[in-house]
């Protein structure tokens, strides 16, 4: 590990104007990902604002029905809150779904949106890498990419996003916000918070430089049943080879997105109006366009599958 500087900010306005003013500066909190990324040198800090103590650790109610949640909000305390369990249902089990016990008492909900991928390539160092080092190739184009991106991916990268927890909350319809370096905040839907690769895999979200994400807010709940169906390769402690999350209405209708399909949560809201007719038909939109590699085309027909087990259990 390289060395770095290190300092606590007082407020959000101000952790963000420093990352923006330091060449070299990261925000951390739980740092579950960030120190992992360290410890390879893919991620080589010179500094670190520490933002834990700005008190954005709260899950409050909102005037308009929902949830505001902390940026702070660590993994567990979420996926425990009685309000989230009842009202929100696919978002407390798409966090129990993720990672260990130990890394959920640390992991934040902000930092668990800004997770890099996981795909093999982006942390093998001696690999080119698009996401690590824009311009050098991907390695993961005509190499090992079983569990790598078969729909928005480009020339450029077929990595997936890793996270659990924001498949959920693109089906929840959140929207994410935060505080720019000169102080302005803004609401980011979470739609279009997380980029596609194109020629820029390296840009990952829509945030500007220095720009710092406060709370997630959720707006008042849908209703209908709750299901986060994950397949992966063991039983635990395993990113998602396909996730569903889904929210069924007693008439059949309903909203889903996958997770482990692309470099962003994938839902398309044309796909939903298929979902009484069954999951073929729905997949047939959701997935329109997909482009899997030989190794990965099994996701096809395992996403059709999951959510046809999804929807036999909504049935039932």
């Amino acid at each position: 590990m390289k060395s770095f500087s290190y300092e606590r900010a007082r407020t959000p306005a101000e952790a963000a104007a420093i990352v923006a003013r330091t060449q070299g500066a990261r925000f951390i909190a739980g740092g579950t990902n960030l120190l992992d990324l360290m410890k390879l040198q893919i991620e080589t800090p010179t500094h670190l604002v520490d933002v834990n103590g700005l008190q954005l650790d709260k899950i409050e109610a909102t005037p308009e029905g929902g949830l505001r949640i902390g940026a702070l909000v660590r993994n567990t305390d979420l996926a425990a809150d009685k309000r989230v369990r009842k009202d929100y249902a696919v978002l407390s089990r798409a966090l129990l779904a993720g990672a260990s016990g130990q890394l959920r008492n640390k992991a934040t909900t902000a930092g668990n949106l800004l997770q890099r991928t996981r795909c093999p390539y982006f942390y093998d160092t001696n690999q080119p890498c698009n996401k690590r080092k824009p311009g050098s190739g991907c390695a993961a184009i005509g190499g090992v990419s079983r569990s790598l991106g078969v729909i928005g991916i480009s020339d450029a990268c077929i990595a997936t996003h890793p996270s659990d927890m924001a498949v959920a909350m693109r089906l929840l319809d959140a929207s994410v916000e935060t505080v720019k370096p000169d102080g302005a905040t803004r609401a980011i839907p979470i739609a279009d918070f997380h980029t596609l690769p194109g020629d820029t895999p390296h840009i990952e979200t829509t945030l500007v430089p220095g720009e710092l994400i406060t709370a997630v807010t959720l707006p008042k709940p849908v209703g209908g049943k709750h299901f986060y169906h994950k397949v992966r390769d063991r039983a635990s402690y395993a990113f998602a080879l396909i996730s569903v999350a889904a929210v069924i209405q007693k008439d059949g209708t309903g909203r889903v997105a996958l997770g482990g399909v692309a470099h962003k949560p994938w839902r398309i809201e044309a796909a939903e109006e298929q979902l009484p007719k069954g999951a073929k038909r729905t997949n047939e939109v959701l997935l329109a366009g997909a482009q899997p590699t030989h190794e990965n085309a099994f996701k096809l027909t395992l996403a059709e599958r999951t959510l046809d087990s999804v929807l036999a259990e909504a049935r039932a």
